[in-house]
């Protein structure tokens, strides 16, 4: 499972069983940045549902390869998430999927108003897909 984590998204895309290809699943939705029980119930709930025994979450690096509060927020998010399902959490570096994603989004046409519906769902693929591509080099 990939996971894009943001401040009240959070994009989840699977992959196929033989490992080859991401897919976007959905995005999870909140209220408030620090609101997370729904949201890592939602996880568990997708893990078990698909068998998942590795989330890849996306680290948001600096362009310059550092870490601000974001990667801090999501190392708590990581720590929170293997306390929860007990599932093992990597990270995936995700410097610009984000905006690769809105790329494609609007290569297909997709009006601004709908892409906020789409663009954290095929960040978490492209950032699980990344993931699988290292993985089989």
């Amino acid at each position: 499972m990939g996971l894009d984590f943001g401040s009240k998204t959070v994009g989840v895309a699977i992959s196929d069983p033989l490992l080859l290809t991401a897919q976007s699943l959905e995005t999870i939705y909140r209220q408030q940045e620090n609101k997370l029980r729904r949201t890592l119930a939602r996880i568990e709930a997708l893990c078990a549902e698909y068998e998942v025994d590795l989330i890849v979450l996306g680290l948001p690096k600096n362009m310059d390869d550092t870490e601000g509060e974001r990667c801090e927020k999501t190392r708590a998010f990581q720590e929170m998430l293997e306390r929860r399902t007990g599932i093992s959490v990597v990270f995936q570096d995700e410097r610009l999927t984000t905006w690769e994603a809105d790329q494609i989004l609007i290569e297909d046409g997709i009006p601004f108003e709908e892409r906020k519906k789409y663009v954290d769902k095929i960040a978490a693929s492209l950032i699980l897909q990344e993931y699988l591509d290292a993985r089989q080099s």
